[in-house]
Parts: structure tokens; sequence; C-alpha cells
């Protein structure tokens, strides 16, 4: 069809996140063949890795024996792509069954002689189930993750879903650095799983040498990019090679295997969090242009923990308030001004499953152990108004005419 991509900007960054309605090739089967056969002639130091999906089990052993027969060094099968294709009984039609998945990978590998990679849809509930299904039909590895099903935004004058065909539009497939965070999390979900043990190939918002490390050190043994390539031409590989080795060589790694899944032991469940660790925020006063973000972050998004210096416009931090959640050094646009800084001894260490188990668990908001006290507001509040805020006897909190308190 025709158009095939959305995209979405924010502020001054294009392609923030983007959406294709692309679907499989339409080139000829044999045309992609021939240029697997003239690549490795060319590059026969370099991997050819085919991407594969069809349907029935005949047509998928004639495209596996085709594709080593051209030279294709290893095979990817399409599980996951989540528009068109699932319609048809292909793609996230597959990856979201892992009984199908499971079968199409041993129809695969009964035919393959070069290394199979099973390629998993992230919309699903969980991803280590098609991981599953993918190492018990006999997988050499998996890959993810692809794209995401979405809708980028709505023509408000025509009516209709971005890319528009002939006045229409439709779900796509959503990918770009907006979509890290949901890679990096599904790649850590897979790695750290304990019966998946697959090499691992990293895909979803790698624009750049930190990126890839990061995939890297949740897991991924390998990684790939696509859209970032589309973007900005082959030449951005250059760039991720050279930053890689610099870090590695500042990190002291010699090899990738040394850098793979460096941070998973410092991946936890939430409940083996220490709730003893304690953070506050910090503000540089000469690094700060009194923009009053964070102010404004803090009060009416967070904890109230920040007031201003009406004489020097420097936001102050009300330190009993902070609970260092982090938000106001995000909002802040000028690097290192509001850092956050620890301010326990480190002598205590507290999980919230050790908490449950000795029964020391808070009841009610109102208790010291759920962050419920030592909650004050400092007067006057002029830009909020005597009425809407105001301090009772025994410091009980009033919020348009709701007592909330008292505080200790």
């Amino acid at each position: 069809v025709s158009s095939r991509y959305g995209g979405v900007n924010y502020r001054d960054k294009r392609m923030v996140g983007f959406n294709n309605i692309e679907l499989i090739s339409d080139r000829p089967l044999a045309d992609n063949l021939r240029e697997i056969e003239e690549v490795k002639k060319r590059f026969p130091a370099h991997a050819v890795i085919a991407s594969l999906m069809v349907q029935s089990r005949q047509e998928w052993h004639d495209i596996v024996r085709a594709s080593q027969d051209a030279g294709a060094d290893g095979l990817e099968l399409n599980f996951g792509c989540p528009h068109g294709m699932c319609e048809r009984g292909m793609g996230s039609a597959v990856g979201q069954e892992p009984r199908i998945l499971q079968m199409i990978t041993e129809w695969v590998m009964e035919v393959a002689t070069v290394p199979v990679i099973v390629k998993l849809t992230p919309n699903i509930s969980d991803v280590t189930e098609p991981a599953l299904a993918a190492r018990r039909g006999g997988a050499n590895a998996i890959s993810l993750i692809n794209t995401i099903q979405s809708i980028v935004g709505v023509d408000i004058d025509r009516f209709a879903p971005y890319p528009i065909v002939d006045g229409k539009g439709t779900n796509g497939g959503y990918c770009g650095p907006a979509v890290k965070p949901i890679a990096l999390n599904m790649v850590k979900n897979c790695a750290q799983h304990p019966d998946i043990k697959l090499p691992i190939s990293g895909i979803g918002g790698i624009e750049n040498w930190r990126d890839a490390v990061e995939h890297i050190l949740l897991g991924a043994s390998a990684v790939q990019v696509c859209t970032a390539a589309m973007h900005f031409g082959f030449g951005i590989i250059r760039e991720m090679t050279a930053g890689l080795s610099q870090y590695m060589t500042e990190k002291g790694f010699d090899t990738i295997d040394q850098m793979v899944g460096r941070a998973l032991p410092n991946v936890l469940h939430w409940e083996d969090l220490n709730m003893k660790y304690k953070v506050t925020a910090n503000i540089n006063e000469s690094k700060c242009i009194g923009c009053q973000l964070c102010y404004t972050a803090c009060e009416d998004g967070a904890h109230q923990a920040i007031k201003l210096n009406a004489s020097t416009r420097v936001p102050e931090i009300i330190e009993e308030n902070c609970v260092g959640c982090n938000l106001c050094s995000l909002v802040c646009p000028v690097e290192q001004c509001i850092t956050m800084e620890r301010t326990d001894d480190g002598s205590q260490h507290l999980t919230w499953k050790e908490r449950t188990a000795a029964q020391n668990i808070p009841t009610t908001f109102n208790d010291e152990r759920a962050g419920g006290r030592h909650h004050w507001v400092p007067e006057p509040l002029a830009a909020l108004g005597k009425e809407r805020y105001k301090t009772l006897p025994g410091k009980a909190r009033v919020l348009n005419g709701v007592t909330e308190g008292p505080t200790l």
C-alpha cells in the first residue's frame, strides 16, 4: 500500500517513534535468493541471516532449503509481525500461540542445517512463554522484540489514522527509540529465566552505541538495528562500533561475551530492594536558572518537598518531605543542577520481603513505615491561596476544606 510509514515527533526530535504497515517484501523470492548469493560472494566473511515467514509445513521446508542453498548463514523465523500478516495466520498470530510457534519451529529444524533464530512478538502478556516454546522446538537462539501493535496518531481534520491510505488507515508496527524500555525489559525477562537458556539477539530502540551496550548488559549477545539505519543511513553503524570499542577499552572488556548479562545480578524484584536506602534531592544554586519546573513538578505531582526562596528565586529542598523520588532532577533542564545524594549511613538493610516475613508491615497510610508521617507544608503559600492550604493546631493540614492529618 501507499503510504506505509507514520512517525511520532516529540518537540524538536523527529521520529522518536516509527510505525509501518509495510508487511513482508513485495519482491519475488527469486530476487532475494539471488541477492543473498551475490552478497555472500562479495563479502564471504560476513554473516547473512535470512528472515522468513510462510504458512504451511511444505512452504517452510522449501524456503529453508532455498535460503540455505543461496548461502544464508542463519535463519530468523518472523513470528512477530503485528499487522497484516497475523490476519493471514503468520507473524504475531504465531508468536502469540506458543504451541503453534513450537510446531513451526520443529518443522524448520527438520530441514535446517544452519542456526535458527526465532523472532518474538512483544504483543503478549508474558514473552517468556513463546521463548520457552522456541527452546522446546529446537531453536538455536531467540531475537526480540518485534514491533508493537499501535496507532501513532489521527488526522483530526480527515478523521483517519496515520499513515493514511486513500482516506483510511490501520494499526501498524511501532518501533524506534520510544520502544527501547519495553525491549530492554523483555530481553531481561528472557535472559533471567532459568529454563530458556538461549542466546538472545536484542532488538528495539537501538540508535547509538549506548543503546547497544544496554541490551548487551541485560543479556543480549548480539543486537539488531533497523529504524536508525533507515533514519540516518548505514554510516551510523560505524559510529556504534567505534563507541562500543571505546567503552570496552575503558571498562576493561576484551570480548562482548564478558559484557553479556553483567547488569542482570542488579535487576531484582521490587520486594528485594533495600527500603533503608535513602537519597534526597540537592539543588546547585550556581547552576539554577530559576525556571521553577522542579517546584511545580514536586508541588503538583509529587511530595511538596520544594519551597521557593522569595529573595533568590532558587528553590529549596524540604528535606523532611523529600522521599527521593527523583522527579525534580528529571524535569530540570540544566545538567547536574539537581542531584540525588545519599543521606542514610548505609548501615541498615531491609527489604519488603523481610518486613512481610516478620509481620512488620504498615496497616494504614498514616504510619511511618508507609511514609505517611513527618510531612508538612510551609506557610504561607501565597500561590495556592490561604484558604486552599492552611495549618490547624496540631499541624493538621487542610486542602480545599478537607482535613488531612494530623501529621507529626
